[in-house]
């Protein structure tokens, strides 16, 4: 049976924080944590919860759900996908080289 950390995901971060290897690569998915952060602070300023966003996209909500996870994961969705996912928030995807 798999043993579950007493840790808090905090306190592993912190301790993963330690190995310089870590630090680098969560560096690197610095701009999909941000798009991630983004996504989900607005879905969450619309009041609108995963289910709400899949239907006015039209799809079930499991791909809502793996949208965010995905972003979570550092799995970018594609560009029209991400636009489905703005249009369903009242909002658009803005992109800038900065």
């Amino acid at each position: 049976m798999l043993k579950l950390s007493e840790k808090t995901h905090e306190q592993l971060i912190d301790g993963w924080k330690k190995n310089p290897e870590f630090n680098q690569a969560y560096a690197d998915l610095a701009d999909e944590f941000a798009v991630l952060k983004e996504a989900i602070a607005a879905r969450k300023a619309e009041k609108l919860s995963q289910t709400e966003v899949a239907a006015r996209m039209g799809l079930p909500r499991s791909v809502v759900c793996r949208l965010e996870n995905g972003l979570i994961a550092g799995k970018m969705p594609t560009l029209s996908m991400l636009r489905r996912y703005a249009k369903a928030l009242g909002k658009r995807v803005e992109i800038r080289l900065v």
